[in-house]
């Protein structure tokens, strides 16, 4: 009877260290698998790591690009803006010129009309009507060479005569201070007319500058924002590469206590002492792949050993 219990705790003892070669093996394959695990997901974190820098170079490139043309849109936009209003003051003076232009032309026909002519001369008007007819038949007429040559004899004679009433005119002098105050205010007005050509030109140069550069920061904008989405995106992915890379890690070093265990040694346990597992429900459970702790198996060793 004796020898039937020593020989059942033989096959016990037999069968609890088979289990627990069988257990090692098992956590050794396991420390294999969860170790190419983690360098896998290492390997996709720094390939996405890297894609992220790569990404965020990009995007601050594009900034930088953006934040330049944004600059000089607001350059061109401020000299519009200052052409625009140089525009607006050229306008009006020209306004006052053509004004002072009207009244002094208007002065000068008066002092035509009251003091214009000599008793019997031709009134100037007449003369300059007559001319500008006789020019209009030079242009539009064939002529004969002696109907042109007593054509243009009689316009010389007509411009001589306007020559004549108009320095005549001048040696009264208020009719003189009135033609100079006329020509003045001409050559002012023509000034200020030409100024608000060339600045409305400039205005709307600066303007389409403004315009294509606000254009080129909008596009820059919308690239910027999609790399920012792709860099969210990213940086997302290497997360998630990372924490599975730790929660790898992890799994190795737990892997590893037991196996440190299950040779001999004795890991720390905050858990108290657990009921001993039988040896058949451990290996099932680390066959289908739960958890197990290091208490589980230095409990089914210290069982193995008893």
């Amino acid at each position: 009877m004796g020898t039937l219990t020593r020989t059942g705790t033989g096959r016990r003892e037999s069968s609890d260290g088979e289990c627990l070669a069988d257990a090692v093996e098992e956590l050794e394959r396991k420390r294999g698998e969860t170790n190419q695990r983690a360098d896998e997901h290492r390997s996709v974190r720094d390939r996405l790591n890297g894609e992220s820098r790569q990404l965020a170079e990009q995007r601050a490139m594009i900034l930088d690009e953006l934040h330049a043309k944004s600059a000089d849109a607001q350059e061109f936009r401020h000299r519009r803006d200052s052409l625009n209003e140089q525009v607006r003051e050229a306008k009006r003076l020209r306004e006052e010129w053509n004004r002072k232009l009207q009244e002094a032309s208007d002065r000068v026909q008066e002092f035509k009309r009251t003091r214009g002519h000599r008793p019997g001369a031709v009134p100037v008007w007449r003369l300059r009507k007559e001319l500008k007819e006789l020019e209009f038949r030079h242009m539009t007429s064939a002529l004969t060479p002696d109907q042109e040559k007593r054509l243009m004899a009689e316009m010389q004679r007509l411009e001589l005569a306007v020559r004549e009433q108009d320095e005549q005119l001048r040696k009264d002098p208020e009719i003189d201070q009135a033609l100079t105050a006329a020509n003045e205010a001409r050559v002012e007005a023509e000034r200020h007319h030409a100024a608000v050509g060339t600045l409305a030109e400039d205005a709307q140069r600066a303007h389409e500058a403004m315009v294509a550069l606000y254009m080129a920061v909008d596009e820059l904008r919308r690239r910027a924002d999609e790399v920012q989405a792709r860099l969210i995106e990213v940086k997302g992915r290497a997360d998630e590469a990372h924490r599975a890379h730790i929660a790898a890690i992890e799994e190795v070093r737990d892997i590893e206590k037991m196996l440190y265990g299950a040779r001999g040694g004795r890991a720390p346990s905050a858990y108290g002492e657990p009921e001993p597992p039988r040896e058949e429900d451990f290996l099932a459970r680390l066959k289908k792949g739960e958890k197990v702790s290091t208490e589980d198996l230095l409990d089914l060793q210290k069982s193995g050993r008893g």
